[in-house]
């Protein structure tokens, strides 16, 4: 068997001595759209920011293509974070650039490009995210929904390997969320990439994901992680089945 995209092994993340989970050991794969769930207040951003180096665990290890990311060296790390994209629940896009410019920015960051071929190559991200002829529009002046997908078009600016999502559906309407979900999946698709996101929306783990795992605030560990049908059907963890059947519970309503 191939090995894993990410793996995790015993990690334990917190703030200090504060720990918010303990004993983490799972398994992202290639093409995954792997989900992180839980109740309120069970970890779920931190360890998403232990995944992409903004924070440093108390202990263990994770692994992205058989690199141990916080054994590499710095040189290890700027190379292994230019194959990833990142977005935030806001979009996180610089309010005073243009969306075009926005997605520019990595682009012109990253590579040796030329002006006339990062404007194409902008145009084209955007065009991806159903933002064609929006190149020249401020953040100020568009919806929340297609901040979020500039947010994916900058996020996708350098065809990354992995995709991180915090919350992405996070404050848009159930319309918005679903249409999100379908051009996550696209995009997944097309560039072969391995998804990670953090969401309470029941409706888009169903939808879109095809592993997950499930933390838990009372004891500070995973109690489950794998097919979320799967899990809805067959997790001897209770507290993961009656997490999940909300969405069966709501679907059916």
């Amino acid at each position: 068997m191939a090995a894993a995209h990410i793996e995790v092994r015993d990690l334990t993340i917190g703030y200090g001595e504060k720990v918010i989970q303990s004993d983490l050991n799972f398994d992202i794969n290639r093409g995954d759209i792997f989900v992180i769930m839980g109740g309120s207040g069970c970890g779920k951003s931190t360890l998403l920011k232990n995944l992409i180096g903004l924070y440093q665990p108390t202990k263990g290890n994770i692994i992205v293509d058989g690199c141990d990311f916080f054994n590499a060296d710095d040189q290890q790390k700027i190379a292994m974070r230019k194959s990833w994209g990142v977005t935030y629940q806001s979009g996180g896009l610089f309010s005073a650039m243009t969306l075009a410019e926005n997605i520019a920015l990595p682009l012109q960051q990253y590579t040796s490009l030329g002006e006339h071929e990062i404007a194409e190559l902008a145009s084209y991200k955007l065009a991806l995210v159903g933002l064609a002829g929006f190149e020249h529009y401020y953040p100020s002046a568009i919806s929340g929904g297609m901040q979020k997908r500039a947010g994916l078009a900058r996020a996708i600016a350098l065809d990354p390997d992995i995709l991180f999502f915090d919350e992405p559906s996070a404050g848009l309407d159930p319309l918005s969320s679903q249409l999100l979900d379908e051009l996550i999946m696209e995009i997944r698709d097309s560039l072969g990439s391995t998804v990670v996101m953090v969401t309470h929306e029941l409706a888009s783990i169903f939808a879109i994901s095809n592993n997950c795992v499930f933390l838990d605030a009372e004891t500070k560990t995973m109690l489950d992680y794998g097919d979320p049908q799967q899990l809805l059907q067959h997790s001897q963890h209770q507290k993961v089945r009656r997490f999940l059947k909300r969405g069966v519970m709501a679907g059916a309503s």
